[in-house]
């Protein structure tokens, strides 16, 4: 079984418009409302691909049974727990996120989480170590993505990956920042941030106006270097995706870079999660079939889920 996490859960609204014109009234043409972030997203492709998925996270405030209700719908396998606390006010409320749709662009409006309340996380932990102890549909792989809410230690993350690898578990994580930094010592199997996300977290120099300053040899050089010293150092695979453009790839021995034929998307919002859905599975068919890893087969799945993903209207699917 696939256990996925993610600290920040998420509803995700999509309007579509076939322009916009700002300071004037717009009328969608169409709006949705879906279950979503990253390890959610993660959770549905997953599922389509006809793999057992369980999805943890924690849930409070008033939009709870309206999340649990759209992933009962998706026919998603949810544990949760509670993160909030009627004394103390903190109710750890579902936020929304916004998806823009033009046809001519896809614009995100993120909302940030609110604090979970005390005691959230040794509550979350607790759920955690039951869920690897199971004998019965035991978690082979753990996928960790997305930031945290607001309330959680800096350890949290980390804490799981060194739980999963001294179970023998394999770990792919979609994180950034201090929890990629404190969770890399535990030697993850695959780590799978964006390109952005990536130089944010080592590189921060290289980003200017929320976007990677500088496209030299110079910078290329400097990024190709810094993965292959994590990847020899930490002894795992990375892999840095990068929109439509090529992809960033690396073991310890190897740093090559994946072409595509990038599609005309629809909505990209959930590519990178239906892209490391798709990485996983394949990773996964060929563990379980006691193969070798073909490393580029499972990148090429996961850019396969990636473009389905793009041709769709709803965020996180594959059909």
């Amino acid at each position: 079984m696939f256990l996925t996490v993610c600290l920040n859960p998420t509803i995700q609204k999509t309007l579509q418009f076939s322009s916009i014109v700002p300071g004037t009234v717009n009328r969608a043409k169409s709006h949705r409302l879906d279950v979503s972030g990253k390890g959610i997203n993660v959770t549905r492709v997953l599922t389509q691909l006809g793999k057992k998925a369980m999805h943890l996270t924690q849930l409070g405030g008033d939009m709870r049974p309206l999340f649990l209700s759209m992933c009962e719908q998706d026919k998603l396998s949810v544990e949760w727990v509670e993160s909030n606390c009627l004394t103390s006010g903190q109710t750890g409320q579902i936020r929304f996120c916004y998806t823009v749709l033009t046809d001519t662009a896809v614009t995100e409006l993120v909302e940030e989480s609110e604090a979970v309340a005390p005691g959230t996380e040794e509550r979350l932990l607790e759920k955690f170590d039951a869920l690897l102890e199971k004998k019965t549909n035991a978690v082979k792989c753990l996928i960790i993505s997305g930031t945290k809410a607001t309330g959680f230690s800096d350890m949290v993350i980390p804490d799981m990956v060194r739980k999963a690898k001294e179970k023998g578990i394999s770990v792919i994580i979609d994180i950034k920042g201090k929890d990629l930094i404190n969770s890399l010592q535990y030697e993850p199997d695959v780590v799978k941030p964006n390109l952005f996300e990536f130089a944010g977290t080592f590189m921060p120099d290289l980003i200017k106006d929320n976007d990677l300053a500088g496209n030299d040899n110079i910078t290329e050089e400097r990024i190709k270097s810094t993965v292959m010293e994590i990847a020899q150092k930490y002894k795992c695979r990375i892999i840095l995706t990068n929109g439509s453009r090529k992809i960033l790839a690396a073991d310890k021995s190897n740093f090559y870079y994946v072409e595509f034929e990038p599609v005309k998307a629809v909505n990209s919002t959930g590519c990178g999660d239906a892209f490391t859905a798709g990485l996983t599975s394949a990773m996964e068919d060929n563990w379980s079939a006691n193969h070798p890893l073909d490393f580029n087969a499972a990148i090429n799945e996961g850019i396969r889920c990636g473009a389905l993903n793009a041709n769709l209207v709803k965020p996180g699917v594959i059909r």
